[in-house]
This record gives structure tokens, sequence and C-alpha cells, in this order.
């Protein structure tokens, strides 16, 4: 029987279905000893089996194997399912590991979760880095987004290993120190809701040119295509353009006019707009991305109401110019929820004491992760200008695209509108601009409205302190607080 490997390994993966084999490989492709394990062996024998030549791996069967393999203080990246799947294999190695050892999650953890963690194992005197991995599989394999958060000298170590599989943009790697305990997983969870709101708007782009423009799927495809030359150069709007070029083999349709219109949802979207209400920060454009995957997998309450439509909006006629307007009204949308995404960070890192370089953040979202766009350069240029910017709408380019885009964004809103496709994506997005824009808004009469039935109190524009009208009695008005300032 030959000997085990013992403290050979760079870095160990535990977890080899696809993200994990996908990560273990990338790593070995690099340089890194890469110790593997999984819970069952053959996924362990398949990937030595398949890919053992692509680099220096060491498997094991054995959870202790695993952990004897690893040079100290040992690294283990956790590329499981989240919850129970991932706190069970924190506990297995938790046991195992020794004061200044790194535990790694790797998965879409939820950051309140990975606060939890990172507190109990560093009440062990061990390191818990809650890492974002953005990129899916094929980012796992040739170089993802990574969002690390944890200690500083959990960071020390996992630099140079994490750089040396990142992918690259302009010559940097995609990867950042985000803060501490759950920084990175937060960031993560905010990456993955501005997803959800690119992919909406997306949808709509193509549903608007289809249903009000009149394309057909291939034309569909050229029209994305050369958007993509462009300022709203992304991978969602390359693979976008693939998508629509795809044909069903059974039918020879377009493959998208045959996939079913319900959209799925694996959680961090809704995670991003929970955690937006309870910091107060206004992310419309993501909860209607959420909401309209929801209104889209709820087929009975869409046969009922359509069972009783007695006639729906023709579309109106193509006005002249619609492709550009749509292309603007793009651009304007996503300029919104990027800001609102940075919002969401903002006010995360204030709420938890994190010190997070936003810019840094837009440059690691440049290369390797599912929201990487050529506009993110404009993101990093505008934090470099102000690091304090209260929004990226005030940041002098986004200011000058969306006020150039404004009226073809009025516009398609407005035609949408009168043709009876739904815009919630573009509609919401418009209307937090106008929030932010108007002078004044209607909340004067909602607080009006408060402290008639609650005695809520409000304040005053011409005088300072805290009022309330004693709309039950005389409906004198008294000051409650700040008299004489």
């Amino acid at each position: 029987m030959s000997e085990k490997p013992v403290g050979v390994a760079d870095i160990g993966v535990v977890g080899m279905a696809v993200m994990g084999s996908n990560l273990a490989r990338n790593l070995a492709h690099h340089g890194n000893v890469t110790a593997v394990y999984n819970r069952t062996d053959a996924k362990t024998d398949e990937l030595i089996r398949d890919h053992g030549s692509e680099g220096e791996f060491v498997p094991s069967h054995d959870i202790d194997d695993f952990v004897a393999s690893l040079k100290k203080p040992r690294v283990a990246i956790i590329m499981v399912q989240a919850g129970r799947g991932t706190d069970a294999v924190i506990e297995q190695l938790a046991d195992r590991f020794e004061p200044g050892d790194i535990i790694v999650d790797g998965g879409n953890a939820n950051f309140l979760d990975t606060i939890r963690r990172e507190k109990d194992l560093r009440e062990r005197n061990l390191n818990f880095a809650g890492t974002g991995i953005s990129g899916g599989e094929e980012g796992a394999l040739n170089g993802p987004s990574i969002m690390p958060g944890g200690s500083d000298e959990a960071w020390d170590r996992l630099k140079p290993i994490l750089e040396s599989i990142a992918a690259e943009a302009e010559g940097e790697p995609c990867v950042t120190h985000i803060g501490h305990d759950g920084a990175g997983h937060f960031v993560k969870m905010v990456h993955n809701g501005i997803e959800y709101a690119d992919m909406q708007l997306i949808a709509e782009a193509y549903d608007l040119l289809r249903r009000v423009g009149g394309h057909d799927t291939a034309a569909l495809a050229e029209v994305f295509d050369e958007w993509n030359q462009g300022d709203l150069e992304s991978y969602l709007i390359e693979i976008t353009a693939e998508v629509l070029r795809q044909k069903d083999a059974e039918t020879g349709k377009p493959l998208v006019d045959v996939i079913t219109d319900q959209a799925g949802s694996k959680g961090t979207g809704v995670w991003t707009v929970q955690n937006a209400v309870g910091l107060g920060i206004p992310v419309s454009g993501i909860g209607e991305a959420v909401f309209a995957r929801a209104v889209s997998s709820k087929p009975k309450q869409r046969e009922a109401v359509q069972a009783l439509e007695k006639g729906r909006p023709e579309p109106v006629a193509k006005p002249d110019g619609f492709e550009d307007d749509v292309r603007a009204a793009l651009y304007a949308s996503k300029v919104v929820a990027y800001a609102q995404g940075f919002d969401i960070i903002i006010a995360g890192a204030e709420q938890y004491d994190w010190q997070i370089d936003k810019g840094a953040v837009a440059k690691i979202w440049r290369a390797g992760c599912i929201i990487r766009a050529r506009f993110l350069n404009r993101i990093v240029e505008a934090y470099e200008r102000n690091p304090e910017l209260p929004t990226l709408l005030a940041d002098e380019y986004f200011a000058k695209v969306v006020a150039d885009g404004e009226a073809a964004w009025r516009r398609v809103v407005s035609t949408a509108a009168l043709s009876g496709v739904p815009v919630p994506g573009f509609a919401s997005a418009l209307s937090y601009y106008d929030s932010l824009s108007s002078d004044r808004l209607p909340a004067a009469l909602i607080q009006a409205q408060r402290d008639f039935f609650g005695a809520h109190t409000y304040g005053r524009i011409d005088k300072p302190g805290v009022f309330h009208t004693l709309w039950s009695g005389d409906r004198s008005e008294i000051q409650t607080e700040g008299s004489g300032h």
C-alpha cells in the first residue's frame, strides 16, 4: 500500500460537482498542488480519471487524509450546496484544522450565515473566508471574478492563490479583498441582484423590438450583435445574440420560441431585495426583475386573467428610430440598476462596518463574472473622481448618458404602455430617476396622513423642529421636539 501524501497540497477543494471540479482544475492549471475530496468517491475518481493529467492533484477518499495532505497553514475551499451541507463540511474541517488554518466557502451562501460562521470559527482560532465566485461553470474553469471576505490574515495567505486563477481585465486580476466576515458574500449577492435587473432589461428590449418593432429572431440577433460593439458591450448582450440564433433541433423553430416563458430563480435576487428593504435602499429595478420572474411563474393566475380579456391593445405603429430609442432606454435603465446596486453596497458597508472600495468592486466585475461589461470601466472612473459619490447618477459621465437618452427612454415607456407590452424594468428605472429629479415629492401628503392616524409627526420646510397637528382636537399644531433650534 502506497503512503498517503502529507503536507504537499497548496490548497484543497471539497465538493466535486461541476463548479468544484472546474475550480480544482483551474487551481491545478496554474501550478497549485490541489487536494480534492468529495463525500462520494466516484466524483473524485472521475475528476482524476478525466482530468488528472492537467496538473498536480492529490485525491483523497477520506476527510482525514484530505486534511493531512494540506500544507500549513491549511486552506480548503468548500464547493457544496449552501445551507446544512455547508455547515456539515465546515464542522468536519474545523474539528481537524489547527489555529490559523483557513476555510473558504465558495458557494452562494447568505452573508448573514457567513457572519455567523466566521464568528464561530474565529472563536476557535480558525479563519473563515466567505467568498463570492462569479462566472458559472466556465468562469470556475477559465477564470472567475472572485469576491473574498474574511480576515486580513486569511487574505494574505489566499491572495497569491486566488490571483493565479482569477479572470484578468486590462492586466489586473479580478479579485480583491472585499472586507471582513460576510462582506464577500454580501457583494456577490448584490452582483446577482444587478444580474437579475440586467437580464430583465435585456428581455424587455427583446420583447419591444419583437412586438412593436416587428423583428424576427434572426434580425434581433443582428441588433444585439451590433449593440455589443458599442457602449452596451457585455457578456449578457453577447450571449443574447447567441441564444436568439439557436434553432431547436426538433422543430426547426428558434429555440427561444419553444422554451416555456417561466423564469426560475435561486434566491440571491430575492435576498438582495429583502436586504435592501431592511437597509432602506430603494432597488426598484432589481425588485421589478425579481417580481417579473415571479409573475412569469404563475401560470394559473396568467391563464385566469387572459380568459377574462375582451381584447388587448394593438402594438402602435413602430415609431421612427425605435431601435435606437430602445438601445438608449436600455443603457439608461442599466445605469439605474447599477446605481441602485452600489447604493446597497454603500449602505451594507455602513451597517456592518465594512471598508469596501467601490471602485475596486467595479474593477473585479470587468471580467470573469456574468455582469461583465465595458461600462464598468466608467464606474471605476466615477469612483476615482469622487470616492464619496452619493449616487452614480450624479457622476458627470452617467448624468450625460441619462440626459442624452432621457427623451428616448420616455418614448419607449409610453410606446410600451400604449401597446400593452409590460416593461416593469424600464418603467421603474425611469420613475426612480424622476423621483430623484423632482424638487418636491408627494411624500409630504403621506407624512401628513401618518400624522393624522398615528401621530407620527412631521418636519416643516420653513423652520426647524418636529411637529404634530392635533387632528382629533382643535387641529392646532404643536412642536414636539427641537424647540428653540
